[in-house]
């Protein structure tokens, strides 16, 4: 199984104080009808099977998979040909279905990641307006549009190969991470650094992994990037999560890490909906 930030295999999700807050409630309502694990798996396997007849259509001619790569894989589309994007596409799908592991990816794997479950969401969101009985047998969100932004805030780790690129959105708290890199990258290129060397020497403060300085430095996949690293489903890797704070670091005290993602999401989300009525 595909590791992100949050356990992708829970169901039924709760928040202790959505009863008492309308807001809350709805946005948990919303998160029980998502299954995480099909959504991702329908997205990869998409992107693969798109991928995979436009190799097999173009006849090995390169520029109309340059093409495809260009409309499907936006952020990714600088890092791999057709048929590394097809590798990577298969290994994520495979270690998607292992039962017995997680698998954590690394920056170029978030990119592809972000990419399919980008370009998956929007055909699903139109069939959910256009074709809702297709929408059904799919038997992902009970019928509700996917909130991409929502799901990449929640189950991303960061969007750090995300620097340097136009966001869609500006929610917090990734927009503000990203800009303040950005910022930083500009400032230290001014000052005569190369975009390697302000990578290289902001890594330690902003806790930026080494293969995203290399996917923002626009570098291909190699061979070893390729892989992705795997841990018994029975170490418990998400339990820090649900763990009650002690009310420091602007927690609320008994509140869990999970909680104040909820309800975090809950803020933005109903953010979002006000500056859409104005």
């Amino acid at each position: 199984m595909l590791a992100f930030d949050k356990d992708i295999t829970q169901k039924n999700p709760r928040h202790p104080e959505e009863e008492k807050y309308p807001e809350l409630k709805e946005y948990m309502d919303y998160q029980r009808k998502l299954d995480h694990e099909r959504i991702i798996y329908h997205a990869l396997d998409r992107a693969k099977s798109r991928l995979q007849e436009c190799i097999q259509d173009s006849m090995g001619e390169v520029k109309r998979q340059e093409e495809h790569i260009q409309r499907e894989f936006h952020l990714t589309r600088h890092t791999a040909d057709a048929d590394t994007l097809m590798r990577m596409l298969r290994k994520l799908i495979n270690a998607h279905n292992a039962t017995n592991s997680w698998y954590k990816m690394n920056a170029w794997h978030h990119a592809l990641v972000y990419d399919c479950m980008e370009q998956f969401i929007i055909f699903y969101n139109l069939m959910v307006k256009g074709s809702p009985e297709e929408a059904d047998e799919l038997n992902i969100a009970g019928g509700a549009e996917i909130d991409f932004v929502d799901w990449t805030e929640l189950y991303f780790p960061d969007l750090d190969f995300h620097v340097g690129k136009e966001m869609k959105n500006t929610r917090y708290p990734f927009a503000k991470r990203n800009k303040a890199i950005n910022e930083a990258i500009d400032k230290k290129i001014k000052s005569g650094s190369t975009r390697e060397e302000a990578l290289e020497s902001l890594k330690e403060e902003f806790s930026i992994e080494d293969s995203a300085v290399k996917f923002l430095l626009g570098k291909k996949i190699e061979e070893k990037d390729l892989e992705l690293f795997f841990t018994s489903v029975e170490n418990p890797i998400y339990e820090y999560l649900t763990q009650k704070q002690d009310g420091q670091g602007g927690s609320m005290d008994g509140e869990t890490l999970l909680d104040q993602a909820y309800g975090m999401g809950t803020h933005l989300k109903v953010g979002e909906s006000d500056k859409s009525l104005n």
